[in-house]
């Protein structure tokens, strides 16, 4: 077989669908975040970034550089192997004890990222669990999707955010150890799960509940311990997994619940115990914007005070975006080449920076624009973007929202 050529011809079909996808070649800068620098043709522009999942700026918050440099210059630079060879790290314990903390929990457990944290985890508990099926909301994100399937559980979708159909497929499975995955927001659409609803159909069948708040710590409850703790029910569901590379500004990812499961899912998940830990240092700067987050709603307020504004403006201008109660505005445009378009053109003429989402992130005749304003944008730079969205709309014929 000729293997390139293969290669070649699957990428120009998806180059013709208008689904490739192109990064762009930014560099962040300490201290001017949202703006960065845009390399393209040899030079360097100035753009404003508008898809960060860095929702708060906490990445480039001076407590929690100065926490990451501090560290490396006293720890190094890595972790050097896996906490099995090497050891736990004070700041991994520390980090993990914030964590259990945050989340009102015995204890919590450290990964390399959230979606090493949710394969491993879904993996193991459907394998470990005798005759255990997992029942999984139909709209959860691929590390959950790619967990289950690697735990060889049966599994049974339930319709998205739809808590009396799972209670109809939870009566149906019987008396089987139940798995009951679900996430807290949704990052595409940004809608929120109704979670006291579906926290009590766990309970009124016997079932392990675990919640993915990716994108939701940080950015909700007093103490940004997310959706859960905004509504008064991290006490009720039994694993609450997280990230560090959102809100929080950093990277990794982690499981919170009891101590018997989280040392359960750390004596037999593979997806922890045969990969290097997290730097030290990674842990420290998280560790800080944990503790900073929790006793400051600052960074919070002003997000959600932009959120409010950038949705007003959108409103006024006629430009369709998909309601929610969360931070994200998915902005659509139904076609993949319009959006590939709309994303450069943005980018070229008017330094806006907005990834496009194609499929198979979303499905077909769903691409969308997706926004997330932050603390730091100021009142110019959402005119801006509202301004150039307007003119594009009317260049690509775009329908504009009904009012």
């Amino acid at each position: 077989m000729d293997f390139d050529s293969h290669f070649r011809m699957e990428l120009a079909h998806l180059k013709a669908e208008g689904n490739y996808r192109v990064f762009a070649d930014l560099e962040r800068r300490c201290g001017s975040f949202p703006q960065a620098g845009r390399h393209s043709g040899g030079g360097v522009s100035d753009v404003t970034v508008w898809c960060s999942n860095d929702y708060l700026g906490m990445g480039q918050n001076p407590t929690v550089v100065q926490a990451m440099v501090d560290t490396v210059q006293a720890c190094g630079t890595g972790a050097g192997g896996t906490r099995n060879i090497s050891g736990n790290s004070v700041h991994h314990l520390g980090l993990e004890s914030e964590l259990a903390d945050l989340h009102g929990k015995e204890a919590a457990l450290l990964f390399t990222s959230g979606y090493v944290s949710n394969w491993a985890a879904l993996s193991t508990l459907g394998s470990r669990i005798p005759n255990a099926v997992i029942l999984s909301d139909s709209g959860n994100h691929a590390s959950m999707i790619e967990g289950i399937r690697h735990s060889r559980a049966d599994k049974v979708l339930w319709k998205h955010n739809d808590w009396r159909d799972l209670d109809r497929k939870m009566k149906a499975v019987g008396d089987r150890p139940k798995i009951v995955a679900f996430e807290s927001v949704y990052s595409m659409d940004g809608d929120v799960a109704p979670i006291r609803e579906i926290v009590e159909v766990c309970e009124a069948h016997g079932a392990l509940s675990y919640i993915d708040e990716v994108h939701a710590v940080g950015m909700y409850g007093p103490r940004g311990g997310g959706m859960t703790e905004e509504l008064g029910l991290a006490h009720r569901i039994d694993l609450i997994e997280g990230t560090l590379g959102k809100a929080f500004g950093v990277v990794g990812g982690y499981i919170t619940g009891t101590t018997a499961l989280c040392d359960f899912i750390r004596s037999f998940a593979s997806g922890f115990i045969f990969t290097t830990a997290l730097p030290p240092a990674v842990a420290a700067a998280a560790t800080a914007s944990i503790q900073h987050l929790k006793v400051s709603g600052t960074e919070r307020a002003a997000q959600k005070a932009n959120v409010a504004k950038l949705r007003a403006k959108l409103d006024k201008a006629g430009i369709p975006h998909m309601a929610n109660d969360s931070h994200i505005i998915p902005v659509l445009i139904g076609d993949p080449v319009k959006c590939r378009m709309i994303s450069d053109i943005l980018m070229n003429d008017w330094g806006i920076y907005v990834q496009p989402i194609n499929y198979p992130t979303v499905p077909k005749g769903t691409e969308r624009l997706r926004i997330t304003p932050g603390p730091l944008h100021t009142d110019a730079d959402i005119d801006r973007l509202v301004v150039a969205l307007t003119q594009l709309w009317h260049r690509c014929a775009l329908a504009h929202a009904v009012a």
